[in-house]
C-alpha cells in the first residue's frame, strides 16, 4: 500500500505545444524537442521511465521496450502558463479566471501608489522584458540612484529587482509585500510579485541570486497539500513550493539553492520515515536555462537530474511512489524567453506500480493530485484519478 508520494517538478520541462498554444503565442514550442534536436541529450533513466514513449512526443528517439512504470502527458485547463497556476492545477485547483497581464507595462497610477506606499523616491524601467537584459540596461543606474527596477513579462508578474548591497534582501521583501497588497485590488489582479535580488559590479557580471522570493495571490482554492495536512500526514515542501502556495498546507518547508541542493534535500527527506507528500520544485531548468535560451545548460541540468534518479529510486521505500512532471514549458530553442503553453510529462515509478502503463493524454494536470489523494484514501478535488490503471 502506497503511503507517501514524492512529486518532483522539473520547472518548465514541457513536452509539446497545447491545442490552444496559438492564443498564447506559443505555436511550435516543445521544450524537450528543442533541447533534444540541438544537443546530444542523454537521459537513460527517464527513458526507462517512458519519457520517449509518451504519445506524440515528436522526438526521434527509439521507444523503450521495457518501461519500468507508467507514463503519459497532461493538458493544462487553467488560464495561464506559469509556475503558480501549473502547480495549483497539478495539486487540484484549476484557475478558470486568469490573472491580468500588462503587455504595455504598468499604469502610472499603480506605480505612483507603489512609490508612495513603499516610501521610495522612484523606480526604474517599468517595461516588459527579459530580466537578464534589463539588469544590463538598468543595473548600474540602480546602483547610482537606489531606485528599484520594476518590470514584467508575458506572465502576470510584478518583478522588483535590486542589488543586495543597495536594497538589502529583507528590505526588498518588505516592499514586495507592499506591492502584493496593492496588486490584490481587483483593478490590478496580478498573480505574482517576485523579489529579484542580484549581485555584481557591472552590467556584464550582474547575477541574480537564490534569494528570489515569490509573493503569490492567495486567490487559489483548496489543494492536495491542504487535504493531506488536514488528514494528519506530512507535507514537505522543497524549493519554491513554499512561495507558490504561500506556505499553506505544509508541515515542513525547505529553502534550496538550485537544482543540486533541491535534489540533495529531496533524497534526505526520502530517507526519513514519513507518510504523506514530498513536493519538490527544481527551479534552475526555468530560471537559469529556459529564460536565458541556454540550450546546452538546460541539457546539462536534465542529464544531471537523470544521473541522480538511480539514487532517488534506490532510497525509496516499499510504499513510496515517485512522480516526475513539470508545470509549463520554456523552450530555449525559440526566440522567446517567456514560458510556453505546453503539455507536461507524467512519469510514475513505484514497486507498487505496474510496468509499461501508457496513461495517454490526461485531460488536466489535476489528474496528478486526484491520483495521489485516491491512493492515500483521501478526498479528491479536481481531475480524474489513474490509480486503477497503475497499481498492481
Amino acid at each position: 500500500m502506497i503511503n507517501r508520494a514524492i512529486v518532483i517538478v522539473l520547472d518548465s520541462f514541457g513536452v509539446g505545444e497545447l491545442p490552444d498554444a496559438d492564443k498564447y503565442g506559443d505555436v511550435g514550442a516543445n521544450t524537450l524537442r528543442g533541447i533534444y534536436n540541438n544537443t546530444s541529450l542523454n537521459l537513460p533513466n527517464m527513458k526507462k521511465m517512458g519519457l520517449y514513449n509518451i504519445k506524440d512526443i515528436n522526438v526521434n528517439e527509439p521507444k523503450e521496450e521495457n518501461v519500468i512504470g507508467a507514463y503519459g502527458k497532461a493538458i493544462e485547463q487553467s488560464v495561464g502558463k506559469n509556475s503558480p497556476v501549473g502547480h495549483w492545477e497539478m495539486s487540484g485547483f484549476i484557475l478558470r479566471n486568469g490573472f491580468k497581464t500588462y503587455p504595455n507595462a504598468f499604469p502610472k497610477e499603480l506605480i505612483d501608489e507603489f512609490i508612495k506606499r513603499a516610501g521610495i523616491k522612484g523606480v526604474l524601467c517599468n517595461e516588459v522584458g527579459s530580466g537578464t537584459e534589463i539588469l544590463k540596461r538598468f543595473g548600474e543606474e540602480h546602483i547610482k540612484t537606489g531606485y528599484p527596477i520594476i518590470y514584467t513579462s508575458a506572465d502576470s508578474v510584478f518583478q522588483i529587482a535590486a542589488h543586495e548591497d543597495v536594497i538589502p534582501v529583507q528590505k526588498l521583501y518588505e516592499i514586495c509585500k507592499i506591492a502584493r497588497e496593492i496588486l490584490n485590488k481587483p483593478e490590478y489582479n496580478i498573480g505574482t510579485v517576485i523579489a529579484r535580488p542580484f549581485i555584481g559590479d557591472g552590467k556584464d557580471n550582474f547575477t541574480r541570486t537564490y534569494n528570489r522570493k515569490d509573493f503569490e495571490s492567495e486567490s487559489f482554492g483548496r489543494t492536495m497539500l491542504d487535504v493531506i495536512k488536514e488528514n494528519g500526514k506530512e507535507v514537505i515542501a522543497i524549493g519554491k513550493i513554499q512561495d507558490l502556495f504561500s506556505g499553506r498546507g505544509m508541515t515542513k518547508m525547505i529553502h534550496t539553492n538550485g537544482n543540486e541542493d533541491g535534489i540533495s534535500q529531496t533524497i534526505k527527506e526520502i530517507e526519513k520515515d514519513t507518510k504523506g507528500l514530498i513536493y519538490t520544485n527544481l527551479v534552475d531548468f526555468d530560471m537559469l536555462y529556459g529564460h536565458r535560451n541556454n540550450i546546452e545548460g538546460y541539457a546539462g541540468a536534465l542529464e544531471y537530474f537523470d544521473s541522480k534518479l538511480p539514487e532517488i529510486m534506490g532510497k525509496m521505500k516499499e510504499n513510496d511512489m515517485l512522480i516526475i512532471t513539470a508545470d509549463h514549458g520554456n523552450d530555449p530553442s525559440t526566440p522567446s524567453t517567456d514560458h510556453d503553453r505546453e503539455y507536461i510529462p507524467i512519469l510514475v515509478y513505484s514497486k507498487q506500480v505496474k510496468e509499461n502503463v501508457d496513461l495517454g493524454i490526461r485531460g488536466t494536470y489535476a489528474d496528478i493530485s486526484a491520483t495521489i489523494l485516491d491512493i492515500l484514501g483521501m478526498e479528491q478535488l479536481e481531475g480524474k484519478s489513474f490509480k486503477e490503471e497503475i497499481l498492481r
